[in-house]
């Protein structure tokens, strides 16, 4: 039996994370593997593609400028369900909690077709933060047949809702996967923009973008950020902006042109992970940082109320310091005057994996589907 897998995405942390399962599944004689993208993020996007060598088989490319969450929520399911009507796979899989990975699901679901959810299980408990995350992942839960959670958190998460223990295997992240082939000593950035950058001292790197934070609480973020240059010499920022308008009208009129703080378009993904690579601290409201960065020993202050990856917070790596400009300039000001409170979370063990996730899914897909007796030996 050939397995028949399509994998389907939109924006680049879902390429990122999913591009070691299809190089994973698409090594092994087992499985036959389609690549399904709506372009939620295009620019970005391709970015990601090109870099994993990855041809997508189906591309939608839904994406209009400014377009609404029910236009690209609406153009995705139209578009992925005709995709599983004509050309019938034997399990989708999604990832995380983005508009794509809840419209492919439903589409799947309208034609009986399994769905596999990778990055399952994650859980703030607040519908309205992440927004629309939380309830895209949530949904997306209740409708997939196999959940690929990345640690035992998340995996009691789906347990308490109901989710039959049989059908989870926890696997660790596969953004740990990705960071080993794209983060590399020595290297040379590309990007014209940041090579030409004197990044001396200490470097904070920053990464917003989330709906939630819109408005006045990016705008705090952003006044934070001028406190901390201004009360630290050797601090500078960079901070690669996102491509969103919404964003970039808050973001460059409160920062553009000031001394220390560098503002890049989004960066290449490899750019990306190997300035990550070499930050002194991360400020953010991404969800992936929060797991990537503490594998490279940065550590991250988390621009948010909650997280959905406490596990991180529970292992010192990550701290979670709301959106207020006096609350984010406390906490990191604590890390840029105490060495022992640097460290600490430095040295603290990063809790998302090993690097097999992949590996994990891929053996917990053979063992769905009964090509192997055995469950995979899972991520502790």
């Amino acid at each position: 039996m050939t397995v028949k897998v399509f994998t389907v995405f939109g924006v680049r942390p879902e390429a990122i994370k999913m591009a070691p399962v299809i190089n994973e599944l698409a090594g092994r004689p087992e499985f036959s593997v389609s690549v399904c993208v709506t372009g939620q993020h295009r620019e970005m996007l391709d970015q990601v593609l090109r870099l994993f060598k990855i041809t997508p088989r189906y591309d939608l490319n839904i994406m209009r400028e400014r377009q609404t969450l029910p236009e690209t929520f609406s153009r995705a399911v139209l578009g992925l369900e005709t995709i599983f009507r004509e050309d019938r796979p034997d399990i989708i899989l999604v990832h995380g909690d983005t508009l794509t990975t809840f419209a492919a699901s439903l589409a799947a679901f309208f034609n009986q077709v399994p769905v596999g959810h990778v990055e399952a299980g994650l859980r703030t408990y607040d519908k309205y933060s992440p927004f629309p995350e939380e309830m895209n992942r949530k949904l997306t839960g209740a409708l997939a047949d196999v959940h690929f959670a990345p640690t035992a958190t998340s995996r009691a998460n789906l347990l308490r809702e109901g989710v039959l223990a049989a059908s989870i295997y926890v696997t660790g992240n596969t953004a740990i996967d990705a960071l080993a082939t794209t983060v590399r000593q020595p290297y040379a950035f590309h990007d014209v923009a940041l090579k030409q950058l004197p990044l001396g001292g200490r470097v904070l790197l920053v990464e917003v973008h989330r709906r939630e934070n819109w408005g006045e609480p990016m705008a705090a973020m952003c006044l934070a950020l001028l406190d901390l240059v201004a009360a630290f010499p050797d601090v500078q920022v960079v901070f690669p902006v996102h491509l969103n308008p919404v964003v970039r009208e808050v973001v460059l009129p409160c920062l553009a042109g000031q001394e220390r703080v560098h503002l890049l378009d989004p960066l290449d993904t490899d750019d990306f992970h190997n300035l990550m690579a070499r930050a002194h601290l991360i400020l953010t409201d991404s969800g992936g940082l929060q797991e990537e960065a503490p594998a490279l020993g940065v550590p991250v202050l988390v621009m948010r109320n909650n997280t959905e990856r406490p596990e991180a917070v529970e292992a010192g790596t990550v701290a979670v310091v709301g959106t207020s400009r006096r609350g984010i300039v406390e906490q990191a000001t604590r890390l840029l005057q105490s060495t022992e409170a640097y460290n600490t979370m430095k040295t603290a063990i990063n809790p998302y994996g090993d690097g097999q996730a992949a590996r994990r899914i891929a053996e917990g897909l053979l063992h769905h589907f009964g090509l192997v007796p055995a469950r995979p030996r899972e991520w502790a």
